[in-house]
């Protein structure tokens, strides 16, 4: 009768465990991971009758940031006169840490293929740039890697 009590006792706690487990498994979102930035493109590009060099960028792992990321965040503090502007603004630095450009409303994942920065075609361009995606909701910043500026 014992060794009935401790079968019955086994496979109860076992069938609790491994429910508790699948619920956690349902629960729990995958990590959110740094982006992985990749250089595109160049093109030159007239401004202000100077000519300038547009660098274009996407993020290769875009389709693994959740589109919550991106949305209308207008509780938190606007981007200029943008009162809609995104949770999550994206900074384009140089490889010492240089702010070059940013983006403040980009509304989905799939929009991370829009990323650019520009200088005057007599600048000579950092060797590498990286992104700094920052979560405002959460204050949480996902940092790239180097990415060329050449092809």
């Amino acid at each position: 009768m014992f060794s009935q009590f401790k079968i019955r006792f086994v496979v109860s706690f076992s069938l609790l465990l491994v429910t508790l487990l699948s619920v956690q498994a349902v629960v729990s979102a995958p990590p959110i991971p740094n982006p992985v930035l990749i250089l595109t493109g160049t093109e030159p590009v007239p401004k202000d009758g100077k000519p300038f060099i547009k660098y274009h960028y996407d993020v290769f792992n875009k389709d693994q940031f959740p589109a919550e990321m991106f949305a209308p965040a207008p509780d938190l503090p606007p981007c200029g006169k943008n009162t809609k502007s995104s949770r999550t603004w994206i900074d384009i630095f140089d490889s010492r840490g240089k702010r070059l450009y940013g983006f403040c409303a980009i509304g989905k994942p799939a929009d991370l293929n829009q990323l650019w920065f520009e200088l005057e075609a007599t600048e000579v361009p950092p060797s590498f740039v990286y992104i700094e995606m920052t979560d405002r909701q959460t204050n949480t910043k996902y940092k790239s890697n180097l990415a060329e500026t050449t092809n």
